[in-house]
Formats: structure tokens, C-alpha cells, sequence
């Protein structure tokens, strides 16, 4: 569930504050997974290869918002989603990441369930309190101007390109810390492990919980991640239940529970 909410965490800075449709942000989780995977069975300890994670993440991530300047919405997303699969198919195709049968026997952290699962509460702690900086500052209101009105913004004489690269990078690195923190959970990855589906399920998480606001999504993410282990019998239609959720929230609330929320206590206050 943690790991879930950092993960949904890091698409919000993207798609939630900056307005950037990403489909295929479980390629950046997939890339800090497999590289501190493989670092860690080379002998680094697990928390030198965390900052590498995301530097490794957010590295690409610049890359393919370089990529992707020139595209908005629809293509944006699309392009987004050609990532995606060209991670999956690449790591398909390279014996020394496991090919098709992924990586396992990862390395232990030396750390107890109890210590793995503090650090993770630490890091989504973390996180969170970054989203909300992020948010009220500066950047936050950029981020929020592009997502409106790009156009607006060059007007003004804003570098549009230069906050689209800084959400790419921040979110794309923190996707990679995730990512870190899978790979040493389940001591297992392979790549149907960071598929389109895993992009669509995240993408969910931000949209229940509330495009761009933070509590929302932390909500929305823990909510999701735990929906098939206390409902055990959708396992095989999850997709079906997130699919159902997309919909229903975009017909009737498409700011998400955050939105509701929101118009509850707004209704209270002019009671």
C-alpha cells in the first residue's frame, strides 16, 4: 500500500499539478526496480542503490519529456505509452536482466518487516510533504497555469518547456524510488510486472483520489492497493472493478473523493 501511494504520488506531480497525460509511467517504477535489482545482486548495499534509482528514473524521464515537448494531450498520451511498451519489450530481450523470467533471489536490505515498512511510511511521508511544497510554491502555481492554459503561459513569458521537464523529472525520479522499494519487497520482478496495466492501475489511483490534490490521491492509492486483499474474490476482475471506478468517477465526480469532499464541507459552511 505504501509503495502503491508513493507510486501515485509521483504521477499526480505529472498528470495531477502539470496537466501531462502520462500511460506509461510503470516503465520509470520497472527502471528503478531493475536497476536496484541489479545493483544489489553485485553486492551494493540496498540503500546506496535508492538514490541511483531515481537518478537513473528521472534521468529518462528528461529524456522523454524532451521527447515529447512538441506533443499535447491525446499525443502526449500516446507517446507516453509507446514508452511503456518499449521498456517491456526491451527488457523482454536482454538476458542479463532475466529476459522473461525477471530477476529474483534479490539481495535483503538487512532490514526487518517492521524496519522495511517504517522506512516506506517514511518515504510516502516524505513525498507527500515534498507535493504539498511543490504545490504552494512557485513551480506549484506554474505547474498549475500550464495544465489550464499553456498558451496563457508562454504569453506571460513563462519557460513552459523548462516546468514541463522539472514535473518529468521530479515524478519520473520519485517512480523510480518506488520502484526500489518494490524490488526489495517482493525480492521478484519481471516485466509483466510494469505493463500498460500497471500504468492504467496508477492512472486510476489519481483520478479516484482527485487529479492533483495530494491527500486524494494518498487516499485513492491505499484504497485500490487494498481493494483485492480485503475483497479476495475480484483478484481475477480487478480491472474490470478499477475500469467502473474510472468511469463512474468521470461521469459523476470528476474531481474525484477529494471533489467530493470538497462540496460536502463547501455545502456545510454556507449552511
Amino acid at each position: 500500500m505504501g509503495i502503491s501511494v508513493l507510486f501515485a504520488l509521483s504521477l499526480n506531480l505529472i498528470t495531477g499539478f502539470c496537466g501531462q497525460i502520462s500511460l506509461g509511467h510503470a516503465a520509470f517504477l520497472g527502471i528503478g526496480a531493475y536497476l536496484s535489482a541489479m545493483l544489489c545482486k553485485t553486492g551494493l548495499p540496498f540503500f546506496a542503490t535508492l538514490p541511483l534509482a531515481m537518478l537513473l528514473a528521472g534521468f529518462i524521464g528528461v529524456i522523454v519529456g524532451l521527447a515529447s515537448l512538441r506533443v499535447r494531450a491525446d499525443f502526449l498520451a500516446i507517446t507516453t505509452m509507446g514508452v511503456g511498451f518499449l521498456f517491456v519489450g526491451i527488457v523482454r530481450q536482454q538476458d542479463w536482466l532475466g529476459g522473461e523470467l525477471g530477476v529474483s533471489g534479490i539481495p535483503d536490505s538487512g532490514l526487518s518487516k517492521i524496519g522495511f515498512m517504517t522506512l516506506t511510511l517514511v518515504l510516502c511521508a516524505a513525498t507527500a510533504a515534498l507535493c504539498i511544497y511543490i504545490k504552494k510554491s512557485w513551480m506549484g502555481r506554474v505547474f498549475n497555469g500550464v495544465a489550464e492554459d499553456e498558451d496563457t503561459m508562454r504569453v506571460l513569458g513563462i519557460d513552459v518547456p523548462r516546468y514541463k521537464l522539472a514535473a518529468f523529472a521530479i515524478g519520473t525520479a520519485l517512480a523510480g524510488l518506488a520502484g526500489a522499494l518494490y524490488a526489495q519487497n517482493l525480492k521478484f520482478i519481471g516485466p509483466d510486472s510494469f505493463g500498460f496495466v500497471e500504468s492504467i492501475t496508477v492512472l486510476s489511483m489519481v483520478v479516484v483520489g482527485g487529479i492533483g490534490s495530494v491527500p486524494g490521491v494518498v487516499f485513492g492509492a491505499a484504497v485500490l492497493s487494498a481493494l483485492p486483499a480485503w475483497f479476495q474474490f475480484i483478484g481475477d476482475y480487478k480491472l474490470l472493478v478499477y475500469g467502473g471506478l474510472l468511469f463512474l468517477m468521470m461521469r459523476f465526480s470528476p474531481s474525484g473523493v477529494a471533489g467530493m469532499v470538497s462540496r460536502v464541507f463547501n455545502k456545510g459552511g454556507r449552511a
